[in-house]
């Protein structure tokens, strides 16, 4: 029989069926090894944009043959998860605005609404529909549609829990309780501002002062972001802290930061997306927000919880990809313990417990080394051997999972030491961060770069105090939002900041930040560890935001010159930017005078505002 003779209906659910299979595949794949996968995501597209097209030319005949409306927006939802599942894979931003249109347009076409309170499968497809598109509208900082899909996931709840009183829904329920939690945390407040790099707001990267003479200057090319805490905020997998860290990472799409809302959808039309896939008929949103001039963003590996193998396993993946102008970030924050000696020894820095568990990994290395995984205790430094024989040294470590199972979900530092093959960027957020200062020294090739978190917060208001994680860590916030994390270590809230003083404090704040980047740029001591990586504009951020960090927390008074609750940096960083120097407490005394809070600070007696001294040496030229 001729394929013109076959039945319409078949053609259609044979290439459903295909495309399950493939949907299902791509689905499965791991989020890192990317490079591996960019012809499975082509393949699956490819049968989505036949499947698509084939249902728009024969809909008459189909419905006609039995074809649901929900059957519609089921392939419309699958379209949309798949580019977000490409976005978490490649931090493209196009595929996150293309996940946008076609969750939007299903639920403006209202294509699971019919039949919802009959069937129980079919509601459980809405509410899964909801959850999706609450991830991807919470990525996409559109915060309208995320209050609104909050309230049609509670309603949605409520009256599946009447209609289907022998199911229990306590899941959704806490999925609901969860994403509550997580929007009263990160408050409009917190999102004054975009986190995302923003071409308005931050530096023009055309404008970054560069290190005169450098050795060579890296970009940020892939991120790996962990944390964990017990009870933290979180919603799904994306807890408080990776989220703001996530962002930071990011571009801001040019005119985004503008819009309140996306156009409307005008339905599933014709159109084509990305990678030849459908897209419905709308005002073009993908454009609107969209600069082709923008490099594109880093990409990163979110991961929650991970066993200390698995996290392992993606690290050394990412290393293998990274370009040789690549530098790996590595975000953790969690708890940490103080080790004891034996149980140091149990780390998978441990050449044989990495080689057994990791044969089919590999990172680049350098011709001195043996292997790939060799020790830290191989070390030919002396000093650096007998600092890393691990059944000996008492070092620290992070717990990246839940405690009580050995070594299993604990990052210790001598676990990153292999990977300084390649150049490495660190923040650690974590009372036991000082622990990974061990690493300075024992690196395998390339020095690592490291910020490190106070190790107490005992003194830091409850509001942000990293041990309740109600609002996130403080350390973070700083290095994410920086003059909300002033506000709130002051006690301010949203409330009580008119927009007029917080843009005044911007001002003073850029202008800081500006003087720093100038005087690291043309330090004669600058360490090459910093030196490689300030031209870059992500890591320049973070790096000017910690010093802020470090000096507003050494002059804050209930914190003053107190180590515990001071962040570090290693290597060092020139004298002139610390936090005693001149500059640095008359930057931070102008912006506490905008709030009236110089008080809460311990300045020296010779420190004043630059418009009183400007007062000063007047009165002085008069007399």
């Amino acid at each position: 029989m001729s394929q013109n003779n076959i039945p319409v209906s078949e053609v259609y659910w044979s290439l459903v069926d295909k495309a399950d299979k493939k949907f299902s595949k791509i689905r499965d794949l791991p989020y890192y090894e990317r490079n591996r996968y960019d012809t499975y995501f082509y393949k699956v597209f490819k049968v989505y944009t036949q499947l698509w097209k084939f249902q728009q030319e024969n809909r008459q005949k189909l419905v006609e043959a039995g074809l649901k409306r929900w059957e519609i927006g089921d392939i419309a939802s699958r379209i949309g998860q798949l580019y977000f599942g490409q976005y978490i894979r490649t931090s493209e931003a196009s595929y996150l605005s293309e996940s946008y249109i076609f969750y939007e347009a299903v639920l403006s076409r209202e294509y699971f609404k019919e039949g919802v309170f009959q069937d129980l499968n079919l509601a459980n497809k809405q509410l899964r529909f909801l959850a999706r598109f609450l991830m991807v509208c919470l990525v996409l900082n559109r915060r309208e549609m995320v209050y609104q899909l909050v309230n049609q996931l509670k309603m949605l709840v409520d009256e599946c829990k009447r209609t289907f009183q022998e199911t229990d829904f306590k899941e959704w329920k806490l999925v609901i309780q969860e994403i509550v939690k997580f929007l009263k945390a990160d408050s409009a407040f917190m999102n004054i501002r975009p986190l995302r790099y923003n071409f308005v707001l931050d530096l023009h990267p055309d404008f970054i002062p560069h290190v005169a003479n450098p050795k060579r200057e890296l970009r940020l090319r892939a991120a790996i972001l962990s944390s964990y805490y017990p009870n933290e905020v979180k919603f799904s997998e994306l807890t408080l802290d990776t989220f703001r860290m996530l962002q930071c990472l990011e571009w801001e799409p040019t005119g985004s930061f503008y819009q309140s809302s996306g156009a409307p959808s005008s339905g599933m039309g014709t159109n084509t997306g990305q990678n030849g896939a459908p897209g419905p008929n709308r005002i073009n949103y993908s454009q609107d927000i969209t600069d082709p001039t923008l490099p594109p963003n880093p990409r990163k590996a979110v991961l929650y919880r991970p066993s200390i193998t698995s996290f392992i396993a993606v690290l050394a993946t990412i290393c293998e990809e990274l370009p040789p102008d690549g530098v790996l970030f590595i975000y953790l924050s969690a708890s940490g313990t103080m080790s004891s000696p034996s149980r140091a020894g149990t780390c998978l820095g441990n050449p044989e417990n990495i080689i057994t568990s990791f044969q089919s990994h590999t990172i680049y290395s350098d011709e001195a080394s043996t292997s790939p995984f060799s020790s830290p205790c191989d070390s030919p430094n002396p000093s650096a051997q007998s600092k890393w024989n691990c059944s000996r040294y008492h070092t620290g470590c992070l717990h990246i999972g839940a405690r009580g199972s050995g070594g299993v979900n604990c990052v210790y530092p001598c676990d990153l030491i292999p990977f300084t093959r390649r150049p490495l960027f660190l923040v650690i957020d974590s009372d036991s961060s000082k622990a990974f200062k061990a690493i300075s020294g024992a690196e395998k090739g390339e020095p690592a770069a490291m910020l490190l978190s106070p190790s107490s917060s005992s003194l830091i208001p409850a509001a942000v105090d990293s041990s309740r994680h109600p609002s996130g860590s403080l350390f973070t916030i700083f290095l994410t939002a920086p003059l909300q994390a002033f506000c709130l270590l002051l006690g301010f809230s949203g409330s009580d900041i008119e927009m007029d003083i917080y843009n005044k404090a911007e001002k003073l704040l850029s202008s800081s930040f500006n003087d720093w980047g100038s005087t690291l740029a043309t330090s004669a001591t600058l360490d090459p560890a910093w030196a490689q990586v300030l031209s870059d504009p992500f890591l320049r951020r973070l790096l000017l935001r910690f010093l802020f960090c470090r000096a507003v927390l050494t002059l804050y008074a209930p914190t003053f010159n107190k180590t515990e609750f001071l962040p570090e940096c290693v290597p060092c960083l020139p004298e002139a930017v610390l936090p005693m120097t001149a500059s640095s407490q008359t930057a931070i005394l102008q912006i506490a005078s905008v709030f009236g809070a110089t008080n809460s600070f311990i300045f020296s007696e010779r420190i004043m505002l630059p418009e009183t001294r400007n007062a000063d040496v007047e009165s002085i030229s008069s007399s």
